[in-house]
């Protein structure tokens, strides 16, 4: 009996700790958006190979169970490089990747970010790829469920972040 509860205990916990992200690029993301039925949200996860706070989001907050679930369920999630040498072409423009300063930048990145290059930097997109909103810096689990929970149930349609979030209360 004993080694009955241990095995289900060891089934359980991987079952649990298998719920990850699966992160597509830029391409697969229109690709899927075009082809679904019902096509999700886009989230684009903006970082960079130095960034160190973009690796323990990774690690603390995407890899959270509950966030990869609810992720997974409402978006399509992108990691994009914001120092990627690939061209990116969408929307009929290419975007291109710009040698500028020590390490140079990713024209798309830029776009999203709306030229203001800090990582991490997380984004939202509706599903026909319009800006919801970029939300800069790291976020533990819960200020990103609530973030990512205003968008990817459409809370946002209804209230500003402002009356959603309690801010100013």
């Amino acid at each position: 009996m004993r080694r009955i509860l241990i095995i289900l205990t060891f089934v359980l916990t991987c079952t649990v700790s298998a719920q990850e992200v699966t992160w597509l690029s830029w391409n697969e993301a229109y690709e899927l958006s075009q082809t679904d039925e019902n096509p999700k949200k886009i989230f684009v996860d903006v970082y960079t190979d130095w960034c160190g706070w973009c690796k323990k989001m990774d690690k603390d907050t995407f890899q959270n169970p509950e966030v990869a679930e609810y992720m997974k369920a409402n978006f399509y999630m992108v990691k994009l490089d914001a120092e990627g040498k690939e061209d990116i072409t969408y929307d009929g423009k290419t975007f291109k990747f710009i040698p500028s300063g020590r390490r140079g930048y990713h024209e798309l990145a830029a776009a999203l970010l709306q030229g203001k290059m800090s990582y991490p930097t997380v984004v939202f997109l509706d599903e026909e790829f319009k800006m919801l909103s970029p939300v800069p810096g790291y976020q533990k689990v819960d200020p990103f469920m609530e973030i990512a929970r205003y968008f990817g149930d459409n809370i946002y349609k209804e209230k500003d972040w402002k009356t959603y979030s309690g801010i100013g209360k």
